[in-house]
């Protein structure tokens, strides 16, 4: 059985449809065009005006940030980014990560087989074996000399091996099978955004294998030109468009070349972007702040529409029961809100209800073309 709430809710809901249909008994929407003789002017009464939510508030000059719009796009942050390379000419072995994983620090990424690397193996193992037979005689029987020979030949050897990309956990290691054989690691947690090889190919020194990324903080270059750089400033607050959201950044340098191809200049901005949101290579809207406006007309996105025409309006209040539809000019997109011209500051402001004043204003018009 409804509870006395649930039953209240439902009933609410019901009015609120018949009136966006026309059926059924509600509170009046009257006299419309006919009574205001304005196309652009709805007269609502007071029961329906509650119904709908109806929320005024006057509209009041505020201080706003001064925004410079432009294009940009996403890059790895290379102060979060590794390559994976081998220093020595080896064959791959198998893979033990692969494309779009997120690994972690020291993770297995490859394991491969080099020549060279099994002689220096052996190499390391026979001079550790002396090193640990020399520590158990001990300096006073073996001599200075023969003990620091002992653990510098070790040392080098061991030196080598990790020259060679071998890991430190693996040099160390006493005993290895088969010999040869050593895995490249992570240097770094992030996700893997290229690898280039396949099992079995053989890969020459300095030759790419993986190219890691921390993509929870990205970069985002902004091309602007060289008058509208002179206006940005380091750690200034910006704002990159995803979608229909806006992600918060902040300038981190300015670059101090002019890119040839496109005569502007690049911003670099740094996104905290968790979630998986922005990707390399990705082009996104980039609005950077580059001072203050002391008076500005600033609208919330809820009150503010674009209309059949192309043009965005708000609606004013002018009396108890009349409602204007008023056209404006956006100066500016804040994000969640923007900023406008053509409306009054003071102005009455629907902030709530836009929508519904909308919908009843076409709703007439249509039955006057019929």
């Amino acid at each position: 059985m409804m509870n006395t709430q649930s039953t209240t809710f439902f009933s609410t809901v019901l009015c609120l449809l018949a009136m966006l249909t026309g059926c059924g008994k509600q509170p009046e929407v009257v006299g419309k065009q006919e009574e205001a003789a304005d196309a652009d002017v709805l007269v609502l009464d007071d029961a329906a005006a509650k119904l709908a939510g109806i929320v005024v508030t006057p509209l009041q000059a505020v201080a706003s940030p001064k925004w410079l719009t432009a294009p940009g796009e996403v890059k790895s942050n290379e102060y979060r980014a590794a390559l994976v390379t081998t220093r020595i000419a080896a064959q791959v072995v198998r893979r033990h990560a692969k494309l779009g994983d997120h690994v972690k620090q020291d993770q297995p990424l490859v394991t491969l087989t080099s020549v060279e690397v099994a002689e220096v193996q052996g190499e390391a193992q026979l001079k550790a074996t002396e090193w640990s037979r020399v520590q158990e005689l001990t300096e006073a029987v073996v001599g200075a000399r023969r003990y620091t020979e002992a653990r510098v030949a070790a040392e080098q050897a061991r030196a080598k091996l990790v020259a060679y990309g071998v890991s430190n956990a693996e040099a160390n290691a006493s005993a290895r099978t088969p010999l040869g054989e050593f895995t490249l690691i992570a240097p770094k947690a992030g996700t893997i955004l290229r690898d280039r090889f396949t099992e079995g190919e053989r890969i020459d020194a300095g030759r790419e294998l993986f190219y890691i990324a921390d993509e929870s903080a990205v970069w985002v270059e902004a091309n602007v030109s060289p008058v509208d750089a002179e206006r940005v400033v380091e750690d200034g607050k910006a704002h990159i468009k995803v979608g229909d959201q806006w992600l918060n950044g902040t300038v981190v340098q300015k670059h101090h070349l002019i890119d040839e191809a496109t005569r502007t200049i690049p911003v670099r901005i740094q996104i905290d972007a968790s979630g998986d949101l922005l990707h390399a290579g990705e082009f996104v809207d980039c609005r950077i702040e580059v001072g203050q406006l002391d008076e500005a007309l600033v609208v919330a996105n809820d009150a503010i529409y674009e209309g059949t025409d192309k043009q965005w309006a708000v609606f004013v209040q002018e009396s108890a029961q009349h409602y204007r539809r008023v056209r404006v000019r956006i100066v500016a997109d804040l994000g969640d809100s923007k900023q406008v011209e053509g409306v009054a500051a003071g102005a009455k402001l629907v902030t709530q209800g836009a929508f519904f004043l909308n919908a009843e204003l076409m709703k007439a018009s249509f039955a006057e073309q019929e």
